[in-house]
């Protein structure tokens, strides 16, 4: 059996040394900020990020595109080595579509090679939830091609509990109205967002305050987590800690789950959130 590694976009937004440290291959998505190019988990800090947001400097998002996702699959297919990639869901970028064009040139170049890429219809932890679950079935001697298959079963199970503190980056994304993001944010509605089964970003209720709307994500976790056995939590944020910290003791509080991961939303999918969102991620029943 041919040795495989398991890769990613960096919208999987895990430290950048929990990544190194498992030798996961990232394929880095850009944005531009101010007149410069960045690359996604290695440009910015997320303060320098966030602060650049809340300043009114706009960041603008870029794909990955076939040639930078050939560049840097081909040396582990050089090497010998098959891969599987868990691509950023083709319903926020066409980077998937642009992994997969990649890969058909790799295998049409290197005879006997396998480059699987997975749609995983699933944006920043929520990818590294499904990348956590396959790299413990790569560990306990699980085949490219079995863990490719969970992959696909599984990643529809992958919940994605989201709310922002300002409606005005969903509104510049298209995601709500004008008028909604002025009204919304005057009386301080926070919506709460999921991504669904087409792996879009969905507005699926609002909470008028902060306290509230983060209580209503993790009770969403939670009813959609019945009969799951979570052994992880992953939690995201946009440069607010304290509030990811509390999510975290609603979660050991009522979900008696202790293993959990937070960190930092990264900067591609931070541009379209804006500071000061939270997210919980889950197995769940359905989205």
């Amino acid at each position: 059996m041919r040795d495989f590694v398991i890769s990613v976009n960096s919208t999987v937004d895990l430290p950048k040394e929990w990544l190194e440290e498992r030798k996961i291959p990232v394929v880095t998505l850009k944005y531009t900020m101010g007149g410069q190019v960045y690359e996604d988990i290695y440009g910015q800090t997320p303060r320098e990020f966030f602060d650049k947001l809340r300043q009114g400097i706009m960041s603008v998002t870029s794909q990955v595109n076939p040639e930078e996702a050939k560049a840097a699959l081909e040396p582990y297919v050089k090497e010998g080595k098959d891969i599987l990639h868990l691509a950023f869901s083709s319903g926020l970028s066409g980077t998937c579509n642009n992994m997969k064009i990649a890969a058909r040139e790799l295998e049409e170049e290197y005879p006997g090679s396998k480059v699987v890429v997975i749609d995983t219809l699933c944006a920043c932890l929520g990818e590294a939830m499904l990348l956590y679950k396959a790299l413990q079935q790569k560990q306990e001697g699980k085949t490219l091609d079995e863990i490719a298959e969970w992959v696909e079963e599984n990643k529809l199970h992958v919940c994605h509990n989201v709310t922002v503190d300002d409606l005005y980056h969903l509104h510049r994304g298209g995601r709500v109205s004008r008028a909604s993001a002025v009204v919304g944010t005057m009386i301080k509605i926070k919506p709460i967002i999921h991504v669904d089964n087409e792996g879009k970003l969905q507005v699926v209720g609002k909470e008028r305050g902060r306290k509230k709307s983060l209580n209503k994500i993790v009770d969403m976790a939670i009813e959609r987590a019945e009969g799951w056995d979570n052994d992880i939590i992953m939690i995201t944020h946009g440069d607010c800690p304290e509030d990811a910290e509390y999510v975290a003791q609603l979660v050991r509080e009522k979900m008696g789950i202790d293993n959990i991961l937070i960190n930092n939303i990264g900067t591609v999918i931070g541009s379209h959130t804006g500071p000061g969102v939270v997210a919980i991620f889950s197995m769940g029943n359905e989205r």
